[in-house]
């Protein structure tokens, strides 16, 4: 084999933001050992280059103007083509991805038989993985409440329960490869972490069969959490901005990255957690998922123990995010306020150009 293709498929919240931004700024090191992350700059960002391909492959158009995601797949190809070594594609949209667009990429991918096609899939256990879906969901745009997310998620109907539904993510995207071609990163739990804050990256090179020694340069960036009352005054907004508004290419910028994470993010607030009556329910999926890993053949980076949630925290009363207490949520809508007051201050004054000068002077000469 000339070349292997390392595909990452997510699923969501597993760390992706963090592996796709130390990819992309360690490119150029990684691209001296023969591993290369495709991209289109400077046209734009390597991460947008993936999210764009991975939503052309599967005829999909959101997240911006219509039609900026085509053509983005066959670019991708075109680069992966050119590359000799290994090409790594991480989107986590990838995940529930349909079997007709799983077959399409294996077969564009695939070159003549020159190419080896490895599936990564990164999994979390549901006590984490279920409530972080739901703040995610809400920094896309959903309206829905918590209890509603839930009782979806558990039927696994959402976009996000596909996602997370790791034998049916694996039987699809691993049909018609070798068990050992397909790669199951654990996300680790906390105090795994605190005693090794790099594990989940050492992880995810193993599962690439990368040294991490060859993307030196660390990462800063991750999905901000948000507290109950932060994404309960992100649910409202919603709930005010059309479908039109949400479509804006400024739209991820503004509200994904300045205001959700930058402004709301990482405060003082009531956590999302999974309430105490569905524990065992995410026990018993986890579970389920680590008999079916051991009996699948597949490539296990990490423990199995990690998708199995910690116990519930001694003496910790839970605390309902669709019930949090309007003044929470009144301070936090404040705060989003200044944030995106000052944030429309420090933008250039629209009249202040050349272009709004001269419109002024051609009403005033029509007066």
């Amino acid at each position: 084999m000339s070349r292997k293709v390392y595909v990452h498929v997510g699923a969501p919240k597993t760390g992706t933001t963090y592996l796709q931004d130390r990819l992309a700024r360690n490119s150029r090191s990684l691209a001296t050992h023969d591993v290369h992350i495709p991209t289109r700059a400077p046209l734009m960002s390597t991460g947008m280059f993936h999210f764009r391909a991975a939503l052309d492959l599967m005829r999909q158009d959101w997240g911006g103007a219509p039609g900026h995601a085509e053509g983005a797949w066959d670019a991708m190809v075109r680069r992966v083509r050119r590359a000799r070594g290994t090409a790594i594609i991480s989107h986590e949209i990838l995940a529930p991805a349909a079997p007709e667009y799983v077959a399409r990429l294996k077969s564009d991918l695939a070159d003549a038989g020159s190419t080896e096609i490895h599936i990564v899939y990164s999994a979390r256990d549901l006590a984490r993985q279920a409530p972080a879906g739901w703040q995610e969901s809400v920094k896309q745009g959903r309206r829905w409440k918590y209890g509603r997310y839930l009782s979806r998620v558990r039927n696994a109907h959402p976009w996000f329960a596909r996602a997370f539904d790791l034998p049916t993510v694996l039987s699809n995207w691993g049909s018609g490869l070798p068990p050992e071609h397909v790669h199951v990163v654990t996300v680790p739990q906390a105090d795994a972490v605190d005693a090794d804050p790099d594990l989940l990256w050492h992880r995810f090179c193993r599962a690439f069969d990368i040294d991490p020694e060859w993307a030196p340069e660390d990462s800063d960036r991750a999905n901000a959490s948000l507290g109950s009352a932060e994404t309960q005054v992100l649910r409202a907004l919603n709930e005010r901005i059309g479908r039109t508004t949400r479509n804006h290419p400024g739209y991820d910028a503004l509200i994904l990255g300045m205001l959700a994470d930058e402004s709301l993010g990482g405060r003082d607030s009531s956590p999302i957690l999974l309430p105490p009556a569905l524990w065992d329910w995410a026990r018993e999926r986890g579970a389920e998922w680590g008999e079916w890993l051991e009996q699948s053949g597949v490539d296990i980076v990490g423990d199995l123990g990690d998708l199995l949630p910690e116990p519930w925290p001694d003496g910790h009363k839970f605390k309902h995010p669709d019930r949090v207490s309007h003044k929470a949520q009144l301070r936090a809508a404040l705060d989003a306020l200044a944030a995106m007051t000052e944030e429309a201050a420090s933008r250039p004054d629209p009249d202040a150009s050349m272009l709004a000068r001269i419109r002024r002077a051609r009403e005033a000469y029509k007066r």
